[in-house]
């Protein structure tokens, strides 16, 4: 039998810990989290809560930048057909009709609020990246977008009275009385416990690749909204579905930087060990397949050529015009004596963005009264099995916006008092042998790359479940006491239903790969696999 999950991380009781009382709670400090920051009236009171500095997020750390219908030779019926192509028929096409259609607007307000995109004359630059049938991303600072729209979105939060930013403060559980959210309970070393109430809660925080070993994603991304929300009682939908991103550097000793999906939307490619351009074998788009095929392509071809990496190619490239638009790759690559322009850049898949997560309606509204989701942590729709190249940004700006938006509507129309639920949790077990949390955190990650990659198998599957369920029954349970502990639990949590998820669904389709079941089975899998606690 699973190992249960407890309701909440640690013991607390609501007269022995301080009170803070808020309109919105926003958890989260990337892209969709400001964003919902800045739909609040200005007249209501905001917190937006950052597990370390503001600026550490999957969002800064962005290259390719934000796809939307801004040439007039492209159309929005394009776009659409594109983002539910790559989805493989798990889209919802009313959410992908919404965003699509509200992305140029999006982008005119970002310009506004002073992000600099990058400009061809007097126009937007527009690139194109895998899966898109047109030149429809714009990007920042050639390779640097997240940073750039970051810089501007901080900035004018920061300058927005209404709003305040807790730096460094992890949140631990959601309160909830009677199944409806009424806030969060969050820890910082300079005040401990803080039980933080809010008329309305948005979840923003991001993404899940720290399960795995190889990833893209910073050292936040530990699952921790999906976990939380699990443990609340909220609805979790499409965890099997995780995006390993083709081209991570791969460099003993070296961080996993990401390549950008924009250097083989600008002519890139992909070679193996011996220089053959491998791509057409597998896909004639070549290069600028989708990701769930490019990722899958290079996997099969390290094997053939029994070879831990396939290579990026751009020395048929221009080589000023590859410095110019890519100078922090460039960068990156030369503290390895690489020159991108001239030499082969080592790469192989890595863990990049999880298409499932807390689900939602259109507007971002959860399955759990009084709290939102949006951005990654969020399953709204607009992915399906796998997400379109640069869609990942777009969703941010506008579910943040619509779920920070309704969320201050009904906060406005509340009227609540804010008297303070007896909402506690006692419990307090006996010290335990400490636990080496460094080493189960990395046997987890290192179980999930081998196990819960990008082919999967049953035999796999279980033998990742059954180890990650004896961790759990002695991690679970404990009461650990700084975010090292408590990310493992949310990780293990997350990890676990990812698995279930995965395991269950006998077919292959966008990004899960089952080597068992490859082909893609609409009669029986054309639909959605949800946890509930």
């Amino acid at each position: 039998m699973s190992p249960d999950v407890p309701r909440y991380l640690v013991p607390f009781h609501a007269k022995h810990v301080p009170h803070f009382f808020t309109d919105v709670l926003i958890v989260g400090s990337g892209l969709a989290g400001l964003r919902a920051a800045l739909a609040v009236d200005p007249g209501l009171s905001v917190v937006v809560v950052a597990k370390q500095g503001v600026e550490h997020s999957n969002s800064s750390l962005a290259q390719g930048g934000i796809a939307a219908t801004l040439d007039p030779k492209d159309s929005f019926e394009d776009h659409v057909a594109d983002t539910l192509r790559a989805g493989v028929s798990l889209c919802d096409p009313a959410v992908v009709e919404q965003v699509v259609r509200e992305a140029p607007a999006h982008i005119a307000e970002l310009i506004r609020w002073g992000v600099r995109f990058d400009q061809e004359g007097d126009r937007l630059a527009l690139a194109r990246e895998g899966g898109h049938g047109r030149q429809r991303i714009a990007h920042a600072l050639g390779d640097a977008s997240g940073k750039e729209i970051m810089r501007a979105m901080i900035r004018r939060v920061r300058e927005a009275a209404n709003i305040d930013i807790w730096e460094n403060t992890f949140s631990l559980d959601l309160l909830t009385l009677d199944g409806v959210c009424r806030g969060t309970l969050v820890w910082n070393e300079q005040h401990g416990k803080t039980m933080v109430w809010a008329k309305q809660t948005v979840l923003a925080t991001g993404g899940a690749g720290q399960l795995y070993r190889e990833t893209t994603n910073p050292a936040v991304a530990t699952a921790d909204g999906m976990a939380l929300a699990y443990r609340a009682g909220a609805e979790l939908r499409d965890v099997e579905f995780m995006q390993f991103h083709p081209t991570v550097l791969y460099i003993a000793g070296g961080s996993r930087s990401l390549i950008s999906e924009a250097v083989r939307g600008e002519g890139a490619w992909l070679v193996d060990r011996h220089g053959r351009r491998f791509m057409p074998d597998y896909d004639p788009r070549g290069e600028l397949a989708p990701r769930d095929v490019v990722s899958l392509a290079i996997v099969d071809q390290m094997e053939k050529t029994r070879h831990p990496n396939v290579y990026l190619e751009l020395n048929h490239l221009d080589p000023a015009k590859v410095r110019e638009r890519f100078p922090s790759i460039a960068a990156v690559c030369a503290e390895f004596n690489l020159d991108i322009s001239r030499d082969r850049i080592p790469v192989r898949p890595g863990a990049h963005y999880i298409m499932g997560g807390i689900s939602v309606d259109i507007e971002g509204r959860t399955t759990m009264p009084r709290l939102w989701a949006a951005g990654e942590v969020a399953a709204s729709g607009f992915h399906g099995a796998n997400r379109l190249a640069s869609n990942s940004l777009l969703e941010a700006v506008v579910f943040g916006a619509h779920a920070g938006g309704g969320a201050s509507r009904e906060a406005a129309e509340l009227h609540d008092d804010f008297t303070a639920s007896v909402i506690e949790n006692p419990r307090s077990d006996a010290p335990a042998e400490p636990l080496n949390l460094a080493d189960i955190r990395n046997s987890l990650q290192s179980l999930m790359w081998r196990n819960v990659g990008v082919r999967r198998n049953a035999e796999d599957l279980k033998e990742a479940q059954d180890t990650i369920d004896h961790w759990s029954r002695y991690v679970l349970p404990r009461q650990l006491s700084d975010p090292t502990g408590w990310e493992l639990q949310n990780m293990l949590c997350a990890a676990r239903l990812m698995i279930r998820a995965a395991l269950e669904r006998e077919e292959s389709r966008g990004v899960h790969f089952r080597g068992d079941f490859p082909q893609t089975d609409d009669a029986r899998w054309r639909r959605h696999i949800t946890f509930r606690r």
